[in-house]
């Protein structure tokens, strides 16, 4: 029994990786080459540390390892764009070296998108929703995927206090549109994954009703990603510090993947991958690993 929404070309290949996304749930691990990354703070700043943070996130189960180089926090000093391709580059290369995960890059910059796929990058995610359009046109001239999330404000700005009148139905006629304007540069729709962006641009409310009702996000066709590991509206929801949210980020996570995710970006891979290894189980996706009890 699934219940999961049907999807649109659900198998593809992503880099050097072939996914089934009816009946694959994958895990995005996430390195933040970024002093002031809300969570890690630093921890994956060095570029040693990034390349082995991939790896390790890789060898725990991650099918997908996502690196950045700018927070999208803009309280976070400025990066420019020869900084950040700096930061990220040397990091897709040696991970595209040395692994056959998919590379992500999460950036907004169409000269640092063709930098990184050059460099080896599959898919690169753009957290601003198509705010520059030229990002499309970088992703349709390669095999790349392209992730598109909604978020409203110019990148790096704040959007006080933000209303909608149906935060469900507002973030997917959005995400529609912005999947025609990839389409209408040449990005097919088989190399488009959405993401309904929660807490980007969004408070704790809207975040919740968006994971409550994400199968109507999902009913868009294309694969979805859930970014909501220790995010502020899981802290909100539960008064809990950053560092003790992994068991409400693994029960958001679940919701999401219930709702129709196929990816999930989190920052603890182990404890992630094995949440959805049981969630395939469950969903009648894969056969257990083993049966022994009760079977004699």
């Amino acid at each position: 029994m699934s219940y999961l929404p049907p999807l649109r070309d659900p198998v593809r290949r992503i880099g050097r990786r072939t996914f089934d996304f009816a009946t694959q749930i994958v895990v995005m691990g996430i390195v933040n080459r970024t002093p002031d990354s809300f969570f890690d703070k630093g921890r994956t700043f060095d570029l040693d540390a990034a390349v082995h943070a991939a790896l390790t996130a890789a060898a725990a189960g991650a099918g997908w390892v996502d690196i950045g180089g700018v927070p999208f926090s803009p309280d976070t000093p400025y990066v420019g764009e020869h900084e950040e391709m700096d930061r990220v580059v040397p990091v897709v290369e040696a991970v595209a070296a040395a692994s056959d995960v998919v590379v992500s890059v999460d950036t907004f910059r169409p000269e640092v998108a063709l930098r990184s796929l050059q460099a080896g990058a599959a898919v690169i995610n753009d957290t601003t929703g198509l705010q520059d359009v030229e990002l499309a046109d970088v992703v349709a001239g390669s095999d790349a995927t392209l992730v598109i999330t909604h978020s409203l404000a110019p990148p790096r700005k704040h959007l006080p206090r933000p209303r909608y009148d149906d935060v469900v139905t507002e973030v997917k006629r959005l995400l529609m549109d912005r999947v025609q304007l990839a389409v209408d540069r040449g990005v097919p729709d088989s190399r488009i994954v959405v993401d309904p962006g929660h807490d980007l641009n969004k408070n704790t409310l809207h975040s919740l009703e968006l994971t409550r009702r994400l199968s109507e996000i999902a009913d868009i066709g294309l694969p979805l990603l859930a970014a909501i590991s220790n995010k502020d509206f899981i802290g909100e929801a539960t008064g809990l510090a950053r560092s003790d949210r992994l068991a409400p980020s693994i029960a958001a996570a679940t919701v999401c993947a219930l709702g129709g995710a196929r990816i999930l970006r989190m920052h603890e891979v182990a404890a992630a991958v094995a949440a959805t290894r049981m969630l395939e189980a469950i969903l009648g996706f894969r056969d257990p690993e083993y049966l022994w009890h009760n079977m004699n």
